[in-house]
C-alpha cells in the first residue's frame, strides 16, 4: 500500500470554477499535496496517459474532454491514499455518488465527472510521474 495518489481536475471543474473548493475538500479530508500544477494537456499527452483505453469506444471523446480547457494535476499525500481518495471523489458516475462526495458535488455527467484519481498505487506512481519530475515534488 502506497501513501500517495494523482489526481487531475478535469476542464469541466475548472472551467466551472469549482478548483478551489475541490483542493478545499482535498485538504479537509488529510491529504497534503506533494506537487500540484495547473496546465493544459496536449491530444498527444492526453492520448499518452489514456493510452490503456486506446481500444475502448470512449476513448477519442475523452481525450477531446481533457484537451478542451485547463486541468489541475496534484499528487497527494495521505496513508492509504489511494483507497481514501476514490471514497473522497465518489462514483465516476455523479448520480450515482454519495452525498458530498466530490462527484456528487461538482461533476455534471459520466464524461465531465469533474476530478480523476488513480484506481492502483501502481497506475498512482506511473500516472505521478508523468505529469512531475522529481524535483516538482515537496
Amino acid at each position: 500500500m502506497s501513501n500517495i495518489t494523482f489526481t487531475m481536475i478535469k476542464p469541466d471543474a475548472v472551467a466551472n470554477g469549482h478548483t478551489g473548493k475541490i483542493i478545499d475538500q482535498i485538504i479537509q479530508a488529510g491529504f497534503s499535496i506533494e506537487a500540484m500544477k495547473y496546465t493544459r494537456l496536449s491530444t498527444e499527452m492526453a492520448g499518452a496517459f489514456y493510452d490503456i483505453h486506446r481500444e475502448r469506444p470512449f476513448f477519442n471523446d475523452l481525450v477531446e474532454f481533457m484537451t478542451s480547457g485547463t486541468i489541475v494535476a496534484a499528487i497527494l499525500k495521505k496513508e492509504n491514499a489511494v483507497a481514501d481518495f476514490r471514497t473522497l471523489i465518489g462514483a465516476t458516475d455523479p448520480a450515482k455518488a454519495e452525498a458530498g462526495t466530490i462527484r456528487n458535488l461538482f461533476a455534471k455527467s459520466i464524461e465531465a465527472n469533474a476530478i480523476h484519481g488513480s484506481d492502483s498505487d501502481e497506475n498512482a506512481a506511473r500516472e505521478a510521474g508523468f505529469f512531475f519530475s522529481a524535483f516538482e515534488r515537496f
